[in-house]
């Protein structure tokens, strides 16, 4: 359990620097004369770069375990945002955020796969991921409105400094806090039987599966490019990471209701999936409501998804090969971030990029896989 508050607390820490920037990339492009489809470009060359380091991630972080590649992450990750400090034309910060995009592409896996390594018990790892869920969203309620804040006192080049020796100071902490082994555990495991090992039969993880990382990606992407060009000058800068934090205010509630975990993932995921489709079609079709009211109730579908999602690959994957189960994950959910701001950049002229985010999203629950056999994970009556 102490290894588990360390990795919340850095968790914390560095998802707190990285969703400062939210509000102020696009606003900072623009003040170096970028484009809305170059913008587009610099976002999603972020999420293209992530592939690499998803791949290799994958499988040293089974290999080597994950505490090297968290400190990697975090010390690399605070050196760019440095050298970010000092750009003056947008193509030196799109050569940045592709750099970006590469090492923190480790993070998520190796931090994912030790929290589940904690435990073997199924209910456990649903919790730790519950946990994980609640630290990123803690971080993203106050993260945006406090970059916000920084930018509008301290200038964009003080804000991208402080957010760097944030995250530098966080992986010199990592060094001395993360474990140097911890062994892995699985949920399902061979039995003994008078002196015979019998093999459990494990889930395999269906390709179908990934289709959710990847259509929910494409949807945050296209809210993470969208929703800051509606900021004109500081006051809006504020505004647009207030209205960041209400998302996760929304998150931070379905988080809170422990109930739910009773819940299969795989009822939670389609059911927040849902939910966060009809948030997005109101976007781009219902003016009535209330920015404010769509963007929680939207918090609130991702509150319910992603704890889900993680549940579920540990679930389907048996509890084995958990660092290339995430590493597959976080791929998919690069491939979206990729073609979501991508996509909102080039047809935003044509057609509402929250609609495309709807498409998206509709088709993604099209995708799953169904399955009516009993005792399934995606069998109608498991709880």
């Amino acid at each position: 359990m102490k290894t588990a508050i360390w990795l919340y607390m850095f968790l914390f820490l560095a998802f707190f620097d990285l969703h400062a920037q939210y509000p102020i990339l696009t606003p900072f492009a623009v003040s170096l004369g970028a484009a809305p489809v170059f913008i587009g470009w610099m976002m999603g060359i972020y999420a293209l770069t992530h592939l690499p380091g998803n791949l290799i991630a994958g499988t040293v972080i089974d290999k080597h375990g994950s505490r090297r590649y968290i400190i990697f992450s975090l010390v690399s990750a605070g050196i760019v945002l440095l050298l970010q400090s000092q750009v003056h034309y947008p193509w030196q910060l799109l050569l940045l955020r592709s750099i970006s995009g590469f090492v923190l592409a480790f993070l998520s896996p190796a931090c994912l796969t030790l929290l589940a390594s904690l435990s073997s018990d199924k209910v456990t790892q649903g919790k730790f991921m519950s946990g994980h869920g609640v630290v990123h969203t803690l971080a993203s309620v106050v993260s945006p409105a406090a970059g916000a804040f920084i930018v509008a006192k301290a200038g964009y080049s003080a804000t991208f400094q402080s957010l760097g020796w944030l995250l530098i100071a966080t992986g010199i902490m990592a060094v001395f806090s993360v474990p140097r082994a911890l062994q892995q555990t699985t949920s399902f495991s061979a039995l003994s039987n008078g002196g015979l090992a019998i093999d459990v039969p494990t889930f395999q993880v269906p390709w179908r599966i990934f289709i959710l990382p990847l259509v929910i990606s494409s949807s945050q992407g296209i809210l993470f490019f969208e929703l800051p060009l509606r900021a004109t000058g500081m006051d809006g800068i504020m505004s647009t990471g207030i209205l960041f934090s209400i998302i996760s205010i929304g998150a931070l509630v379905t988080l809170s209701m422990l109930f739910v975990n009773r819940y299969s993932p795989y009822k939670r995921v389609l059911g927040g999936l849902l939910l966060l489709a009809v948030c997005f079609y109101c976007l781009a079709a219902i003016q009535a409501i209330p920015l404010t009211v769509t963007l929680f109730i939207l918090g609130t579908s991702k509150g319910i998804i992603f704890p889900a999602m993680a549940s579920l690959f540990i679930q389907l994957s048996g509890g084995n090969k958990l660092g290339r189960v995430f590493s597959l994950q976080s791929i998919a959910m690069s491939i979206g971030s990729f073609i979501g701001p991508i996509a909102a950049g080039q047809l935003r002229t044509v057609v509402s990029p929250y609609f495309i985010a709807f498409v998206l999203l509709m088709v993604g629950l099209m995708m799953l896989p169904g399955n009516r056999k009993p005792g399934s994970l995606f069998h109608p009556n498991t709880n």
